[in-house]
């Protein structure tokens, strides 16, 4: 049995979510973004201004935001999460659109749902 990767899981769940928003091909944009990101020389061809780029970065950056909170307490609340992953996003990004702050409460509770699922 293999366990699933919760940041695919997460930002895969996020583009059904947002696909709305977004327009049916995001979810199309997140495979690429995915299938980019496990391949060698991934950066060459990272698209860094399209939803799709921008859903799976703050993924990664929700899951580790919430395996590090794990340690501290047994379960981050997603406000917590939203906060800190912001923050983050803010230090070392240029500030994004308003609609990233949407993007990082979806991402978040889907990382959750994602840890959760994990077994």
């Amino acid at each position: 049995m293999t366990i699933a990767d919760p940041v695919t899981s997460a930002a895969r769940a996020a583009a059904g979510v947002l696909a709305e928003d977004y327009g049916p091909e995001l979810a199309a944009e997140v495979e690429a973004v995915l299938h980019a990101r496990r391949s060698p020389g991934r950066d060459q061809y990272f698209d860094p201004v399209s939803v799709g780029s921008l859903i799976v970065a703050i993924a990664a950056l929700a899951w580790n935001v919430y395996a590090d909170l794990r340690k501290k307490r047994s379960q981050p609340s997603p406000d917590v999460m939203a906060r800190q992953v912001r923050a983050e996003l803010r230090e070392y990004h240029s500030p994004g659109p308003d609609a990233a702050d949407h993007i990082v409460d979806i991402v978040v509770t889907e990382v959750i749902r994602a840890a959760h699922d994990s077994p």
